[in-house]
């Protein structure tokens, strides 16, 4: 049986991580201190044989159990922590990646770091392809999360050539489905939440910025994919789908998947609202054999469902 630690395993896409590795058979270890991550997220393991829950902040400098694998999942993501939690995100994302790089050395341990596409900033290349060394505002408000995440991926760098350690990194593209939260900050918990309260759907600019946008179960196959994978050609690769969609776009197709009666209005955007998103995924498909199958109207939909059951109990 193979030992598992995931950082941030009980967060949106942590939890559903360890739901996929429980399922597989793995002994999984879900470390996690719950600034974000929910503990609901996870109830559903806790009388599970393979399932062991550690309440710890990554950063903690404290003993960590031998495992054979490790998912690097834990940091906060909602823009709306940006203000609040910069230097905790900033230090989940290179001392806590540190220690976990440390100790993937003492247990040769195989890790995923997660990364993300906000390494590109507001692109001047598009799609973003993983050779693309981004545009990233370094004192912004977004700093904290974007060149933390890149001073991450500089880390597993350096640790695979000084110490050949087998890392490879991830960068997530926009991911949404069932546990994200709705006081998350990203925009389809934010307009999903608007429109089943009948509220209208906050679109920031023009609403002609865009992103693309994958479904956390996709996604989960491709982290997976990337582990288990003995040898890969290249060290990081983009996940995401390419259904590029402004926001105005996803807003109507909110209202429609909802049938709410919201209307659209319109806010001043935000400092360093990145223009465009869209991944090029060649390295994933070529080199692993992922891509994304679900189509984001379906996506929509369990997401619909997830938020309605939340929204009617509150």
């Amino acid at each position: 049986m193979i030992r598992v630690l995931v950082t941030g395993g009980a967060g949106f896409l942590g939890s559903h991580l360890c739901e996929r590795l429980v399922s597989d058979g793995h002994e999984v270890i879900c470390l996690d201190n719950f600034g974000s991550g929910q503990k609901k997220n996870i109830e559903h393991l806790l009388g599970r044989d393979n399932f062991e829950l550690i309440d710890r902040d990554v950063r903690t400098p404290s003993s960590l159990p031998s495992v054979d694998r490790i998912y690097h999942l834990a940091s906060r993501a909602s823009p709306e922590a940006f203000t609040e939690f910069p230097v905790k995100i900033a230090l989940a994302n290179t001392q806590g990646t540190r220690r976990l790089l440390d100790h993937a050395r003492a247990c040769d341990a195989r890790m995923v770091y997660a990364s993300t596409s906000e390494v590109y900033g507001d692109p001047k290349e598009h799609p973003q392809k993983e050779t693309y060394n981004g545009n990233v505002n370094i004192r912004g408000v977004r700093g904290c999360y974007d060149e933390s995440k890149r001073f991450g991926e500089t880390l597993t760098v350096a640790y695979n050539r000084r110490y050949d350690l087998g890392v490879r990194t991830v960068r997530i593209f926009n991911t949404y489905g069932p546990r994200m939260r709705p006081d998350d900050g990203r925009v389809i918990p934010n307009f999903v939440t608007q429109a089943l309260r009948g509220d209208d759907l906050t679109v920031y600019g023009d609403g002609q910025q865009t992103r693309s946008f994958c479904y956390v179960d996709d996604l989960i196959r491709g982290i997976v994919t990337l582990m288990k994978a003995d040898e890969t050609k290249y060290d990081v690769y983009n996940m995401g789908k390419q259904n590029e969609r402004s926001i105005k776009e996803l807003a109507e197709e909110v209202i429609e998947v909802t049938g709410a009666s919201s209307e659209i209005v319109y806010e001043s955007l935000p400092e360093d609202d990145p223009s465009q998103r869209k991944p090029d995924i060649k390295r994933s498909k070529e080199d692993l054999d992922w891509e994304p199958k679900v189509d984001l109207s379906e996506g929509l939909r369990e997401t619909v469902s997830y938020f309605n059951s939340i929204v009617n109990s509150t």
